[in-house]
Parts: structure tokens; sequence; C-alpha cells
């Protein structure tokens, strides 16, 4: 979008920022080589990293999935060597997931080579002035995601 075209209405604003957001997110997942994982395995192993081991139970609720589905994305992850299960002490019925190191460092991988990325594309596209631009544009972003 043009930068003397800015939008008018904050209905129009949010459009444009989600389109903006989408891109930005689109490009991030290409920076950081997510490889051959499906959605389903890329949003599981995301939950794992942010909230910690849990069971295929929690998972498929915390997904709106079927258990049997999240079993058969578990299982893929699991023979990927990215997800280890090890018995819930408190029900041996139940199976506790969690991230196994190799996937920790994947990860880590990813985040490097996506900050690398943006931090790259922010000195080399954009001026002092903008940079300071979007600085404040962030700080407006977090308060709009603020609870």
């Amino acid at each position: 979008m043009d930068s003397d075209h800015y939008p008018t209405t904050p209905a129009a604003l949010a459009a444009e920022l989600g389109a903006v957001i989408g891109k930005l997110k689109r490009r991030l997942r290409q920076e950081a080589s997510a490889g051959d994982f499906t959605q389903s395995q890329l949003s599981v192993l995301g939950r794992l990293d942010r909230e910690g081991p849990t069971t295929v139970s929690s998972l498929a609720r915390a997904e709106s999935m079927r258990p049997q589905s999240m079993g058969a994305t578990v299982a893929a992850l699991e023979a990927a060597g990215l997800v280890q299960g090890t018995p819930d002490p408190a029900d041996g019925r139940q199976t506790i997931l969690a991230l196994t190191p190799a996937c920790r460092d994947l990860i880590k991988a990813g985040r490097a080579a996506r900050l690398d990325w943006l931090s790259h594309a922010i000195e080399a596209r954009l001026s002092p002035a903008e940079q300071r631009q979007l600085a404040g544009s962030v700080a407006l972003l977090s308060r709009l995601f603020e609870s």
C-alpha cells in the first residue's frame, strides 16, 4: 500500500492490518523452513512448546480434533523423532507427550532464522526514521493485543 494512501476508517485499517499480518506470518514460516509438516503437526508442536507436556486427549481438546485424529498426528511426530511419550505417573493408562531435545533444537533454529531475516529486512529496507516509526507501530500493536 502506498504510504500516502492509508486506510481512513477503523474497518479499512483492520482489513489492511489483517492482510499485512497474514503476509508477514507466511514469510516468517518460509524463513523458518518448517519442512514437510502439516498445519496440524506444526500446531501440536507449537502448543507443546508453549504449554509444556500433556496428553493426547488434552491436545485433541485444545486443537478441536477427535482423539483418533490427534493420535495419528502424534504418531507421525513420534516417528519423526520430534515428540516422545512417557507413562503418566498419576494414571498409567495415559501417556504424557513432550518435545524431544532434537525438536527443541529445531524450534530454536527456526526462531533464530525468522528473527535474523526480519532484522535484516528492517535494516535493509527501512531508513532510521522509518525504523523509529515501526517501533512506534509495534507499541501500538502491543496495546491492541493487551487484555
